[in-house]
């Protein structure tokens, strides 16, 4: 079975700060749900090398065992009172992707 994937991209996202609660809130959601942080770019170290539009602001990936289970957790009460607690005003490019088998 194909794994699912969350891709998060925010791009422009100016102060990072800004979205403490919602990692905090986000984090134990995601890992209930099965999901496993496999990146988080710019953070923790983490590099990047941007090519073409140049965009290197945060890119967040993480892996299900499978696209159902990306679904399910996206759709859990804890994962959505962590989306609530993302400030208005912040642009991300949010999707649910099947993995190759």
């Amino acid at each position: 079975m194909a794994k699912g994937y969350w891709v998060s991209v925010y791009p422009a996202n100016s102060e990072p700060d800004r979205l403490t609660t919602y990692d905090k809130l986000a984090g134990p959601a995601v890992q209930a749900g099965g999901g496993r942080l496999l990146s988080r770019i710019p953070s923790r170290g983490g590099r990047v090398v941007a090519h073409e539009a140049g965009i290197t602001q945060r890119v967040v990936l993480i892996e299900f065992d499978s696209f159902e289970q990306a679904v399910a957790a996206y759709e859990s009460k804890a994962y959505q009172k962590a989306l609530a607690a993302l400030p208005d005003d912040v642009q991300r490019d949010f999707r649910i992707i099947d993995g190759v088998d």
